[in-house]
């Protein structure tokens, strides 16, 4: 499993432990990953994915995972959100179709 969280595409950063004689040891700075399981209100499903704690708040401000996973881009997004993106983009498109021939 890589160290990289699926909707924002966060991942682990390098640098150095500087001590206070200025010795530079090489670091890691890893991402706070949680495994949650969010809700997808428009595929009516949960789905498991590992996000940072900092896109979580951003899925929470966005308004769900549907309008987080709309509004971001492709490239930031892992395999299995951009699976996902496109699924809640047919559904929604669909959905739109409907509520104009009502």
């Amino acid at each position: 499993m890589a160290r990289r969280c699926e909707l924002s595409g966060k991942a682990v950063l390098t640098g150095n432990n500087v001590s206070h004689a200025k010795r530079r040891t090489r670091r890691r700075f890893l991402p706070n990953l949680c495994n949650v399981t969010l809700q997808s209100d428009v595929l009516k499903k949960r789905v498991r994915l590992t996000v940072s704690a900092n896109a979580l708040r951003s899925v929470e401000h966005r308004g769900g995972l549907d309008a987080y996973l709309l509004k971001a881009g492709e490239d930031e997004l892992s395999l299995k959100a951009r699976r996902l993106k496109r699924e809640i983009a047919k559904v929604h498109g669909t959905q739109g179709t409907q509520a104009a021939a009502s």
